[in-house]
């Protein structure tokens, strides 16, 4: 009852819901992703039940790593091939090396799909899953970036009642706006290139801190983590870069009208001396 009255915990509570809402953004752009390969008529249900599942495991997760969070950080498998591999993975190191990699993957695979489709009326019965398989990706890819939440969130706080509260004001958004999220993005076709770029990022991201937590060296070069500020650097200015480039795009397009229109009108009054005569 007194951690429930005490205003630090209060306040530790508002700044961990707005943490898990900006590490959430990435995991939202993924499950948006992911539900297009459902059936249009089970694409919401398929976001709204990977995000509430997701939720509740996050929240034994984060038990299971409060109660075991030296089990998560001691090496369980080293390779030492000097001065072509090296590393010592811990569960951490591992989970984050995975979920990183499939990220990429998954990134590269529909950037490919969304170049190399030849036939746009059949692009959307190209690639479907399941409803389970479906949310099976979602749950999987949403434990991965549940530990940065999650350790963001030990380093915050130790107390219990405040991260879950946290984590379920965050699934509540998530839930909220993953169909804005997904139908922005059917509007807008051409920000899927945007969001496909900023997971290939995120997979970047992921992979250099999987690494990092390894001390994993490649042919004798330490394998380092991308910053956050760095991350967020780049983030920003794809995302400016991305809406210039579409005003820009939308202002030669309006010139070309106009030219074209001008050019129509100045045909037409050439032709109209000649029909008089």
């Amino acid at each position: 009852m007194e951690s429930l009255l005490n205003l630090e915990n209060w306040f530790t509570l508002a700044m961990l819901v707005v943490l898990q809402a900006v590490l959430g953004f990435d995991n939202l752009l993924y499950i948006s992703l992911e539900s297009k390969r459902v059936e249009p008529s089970r694409q919401a249900f398929v976001r709204r039940m990977g995000i509430m599942v997701a939720i509740g495991l996050r929240i034994i997760l984060l038990f299971v790593v409060l109660q075991a969070i030296q089990l998560f950080e001691a090496p369980f498998f080293s390779v030492h091939m000097t001065g072509i591999v090296e590393g010592d993975f811990n569960v951490h190191a591992f989970i984050v090396l995975i979920g990183g990699g499939f990220i990429l993957y998954t990134a590269i695979k529909e950037i490919y799909h969304m170049i190399g489709q030849p036939d746009f009326a059949h692009e959307d019965t190209a690639i479907r899953r399941s409803v389970g398989a479906a949310i099976f990706l979602i749950v999987s890819m949403n434990m991965v970036f549940s530990f940065d939440s999650i350790l963001s969130s030990i380093a915050l706080s130790d107390v219990f009642w405040v991260m879950a509260v946290a984590i379920l004001a965050s699934g509540a958004l998530m839930v909220l706006l993953a169909d804005y999220v997904a139908e922005f993005l059917d509007r807008n076709r051409m920000y899927e290139v945007l969001g496909l770029f900023i997971l290939l990022l995120v997979g970047v991201l992921l992979v250099s801190e999987g690494g990092h937590l390894a001390h994993l060296k490649l042919f004798g070069f330490e394998v380092l983590p991308m910053a956050k500020s760095t991350f967020y650097l780049v983030l920003f200015v794809m995302v400016a870069v991305d809406v210039v480039q579409s005003r820009y795009k939308n202002k030669l397009l309006a010139e070309r009208k106009h030219e074209a229109a001008l050019a129509k009108a100045a045909k037409a009054q050439k032709l109209e001396p000649a029909k008089g005569e």
